[in-house]
């Protein structure tokens, strides 16, 4: 015992590992015991032996996170660690070691270093960073609207000010085409197809994956910017032509800039992060209300006469003369079209384990492509990759973490509400690149397995870690990745076996490896952030889920 080196241990929710203090300081080494046992392990294991691939790329050490397990679906720890998330404070504890020497004198025991973790909010809104394509959106069109309506109060800018309303209404309009998914599928189709080519530098294609990643921006700076002008018309309204407005008009203009701020007010980060199922309620049914009015007060607007302060007829041949009709008939049918695909449609689930279901759908759908499915329309909707081999079928994983996907584990349905106009994500733009890296943590893999199912104009590769994979997502999904034709490019890392990896330097040592042009990744929030940097810093652009992509 004299002669043993002293080492370094690192300490996180009860796992302990060696570290190489010449090594990488983040990389942790296991000991011979823990090797053995990991050996012992895998012999007795039945998992299939796609994790040879993992020495290719990543360092020979089991390199672990210490960033929070969570309960996002994407999370590597499947299982339930209650007791283990009550901690709210990680340990590192070091001894002392020389390089070189066969002797190592010890030194004295440093104390604990708290290292308190991070809120999912503040990695969500602040981590994030600050200057997001999605923040500078956000800020240029608000922006710009404040702007026209200095001009307009200032008197630099009369069609504004005497059209203020309307000015609210094409705030509407763009932001519901923003979140308009039929529109969206088509703006994605044409992106791929007029840039998805190699002499297309790559820079405009990540410039626009950027863009299209972020409407969300786009879609809050409006909403702001419709309240500010409804105030600034409301204002002027009650300063000025008070005597040329009936009450009727003013009492349903205040009750549209009511709902519009309450809808504004749900979407705020705090309560959609806090209380999801209270924001999509709020902000929908707030939001139909204030357009059934926006109707009334554009009919009640252009039938009344000042002079004899009554309402006249004539009301179809005065509508179509006004702008105000036409964009709020855009907007209600921007509003209306995504409904009219809605269906009651059956489906098959199976529970692959008490932490995840396998939802299966008749009809196939190309890759990159998502859907929402729904037990209540009108209440709340669930968005999820599709996993298809674009036949006759598709399928969908559902991490069980939240009160729906639980449902689905615990009482299987047969039929499940869908909206049949499926939409495109981030993962669609796969094909708009010539060789991308795809980055998955536990169920994550749903939204780039049809990668690997149908042929693909990019050269996919792909790093999968997860937990326990036959028994937390079954033989049918681990097949799927068994009988991809270039094994070579997949990496799949079984956390039961081999410990938590270090997910970020594996993705830029893989990225390097297979010389990819882009790195696209999916997991929580904690892991998609440090994926996402880490390739970045290496020179390799990257993407992963925002809050609100």
């Amino acid at each position: 015992m004299e002669n043993a080196p002293i080492v370094r241990f690192y300490s996180c929710r009860g796992v302990a590992s060696e570290i190489n203090r010449h090594a990488n300081p983040f990389a942790i080494y296991t000991t011979d015991q823990n090797r053995n046992a990991n050996a012992e392990r895998e012999k007795m294991s039945s998992r299939f032996q796609l994790l040879r691939n993992a020495s290719k790329v990543s360092p020979s050490s089991i390199l672990h996170s210490i960033s929070r397990t969570s309960s996002h679906f994407c999370d590597l720890d499947l299982d339930d660690e209650e007791e283990e998330d009550r901690d709210d404070i990680c340990y590192i504890e070091e001894g002392g070691a020389k390089e070189g020497d066969e002797q190592h004198s010890e030194k004295p025991q440093q104390p604990p270093i708290p290292k308190k973790r991070v809120s999912r909010l503040s990695i969500i809104l602040l981590d994030q960073g600050l200057f997001t394509v999605y923040k500078r959106l956000f800020v240029a069109s608000l922006l710009l609207n404040v702007t026209a309506l200095v001009l307009a109060a200032t008197g630099h800018f009369t069609y504004a000010r005497n059209r203020a309303s309307l000015f609210s209404l094409v705030n509407i309009l763009v932001l519901t085409l923003c979140r308009s998914e039929a529109l969206l599928r088509l703006v994605f189709y044409l992106t791929v197809k007029i840039l998805g080519h190699s002499f297309v530098p790559l820079r405009i294609k990540t410039a626009a994956t950027s863009f299209l990643q972020s409407l969300g921006g786009i879609h809050s700076g409006c909403g702001v910017s419709s309240i500010a002008w409804f105030v600034y018309a409301l204002v002027l309204t009650l300063k000025d032509n008070r005597d040329n407005t009936s009450i009727a008009i003013i009492a349903v203009a205040s009750a549209i800039l009511s709902l519009l701020c309450l809808t504004s007010l749900a979407a705020f980060p705090l309560v959609r992060h806090l209380h999801h199922n209270v924001f999509e309620r709020v902000h929908r049914f707030s939001g139909w209300a204030a357009l059934g009015l926006v109707w009334v007060f554009i009919v009640l607007t252009i039938s009344y006469d000042p002079i004899t302060r009554s309402y006249t007829d004539n009301l179809c041949s005065k509508l179509i003369k006004t702008q105000e009709f036409w964009f709020t008939l855009a907007i209600t049918v921007a509003v209306v079209l995504p409904w009219l695909s809605v269906r009651r449609v059956p489906v098959d689930v199976s529970s692959l384990s008490g932490h995840a279901s396998l939802i299966k759908f008749r009809g196939g759908v190309k890759p990159g492509i998502l859907g929402r499915i729904s037990s209540s329309p009108l209440s709340e909707w669930h968005a999820f990759g599709i996993i298809s081999d674009g036949q006759t079928s598709h399928m969908m994983l559902a991490g069980a973490v939240g009160d729906f996907t639980k449902s689905l584990v615990s009482k299987p349905p047969t039929h499940l509400w869908v909206r049949t106009v499926h939409f495109a994500g981030l993962p669609y733009l796969v094909n708009l690149y010539d060789k991308v890296l795809l980055v998955a943590t536990g169920s994550g893999i749903c939204v780039f397995l049809s990668f690997l199912m149908q042929q693909s104009k990019a050269e996919v590769y792909l790093i999968w870690v997860a937990k326990g994979l036959d028994d937390n997502f079954g033989s049918e999904i681990v097949n799927r990745i068994k009988e991809y034709p270039h094994q070579d490019r997949i990496i799949v890392y079984d956390t039961a076996i081999l410990g938590r990896p270090n997910v970020s330097e594996m993705s830029v040592t893989a990225s390097k490896k297979f010389e990819a042009q882009v790195v696209i990744v999916t997991s929580n929030p904690e892991g998609s952030r440090d994926v996402v940097n880490a390739c970045k810093a290496s020179g390799v652009p990257a993407f992963g889920p925002i809050w609100d992509s």
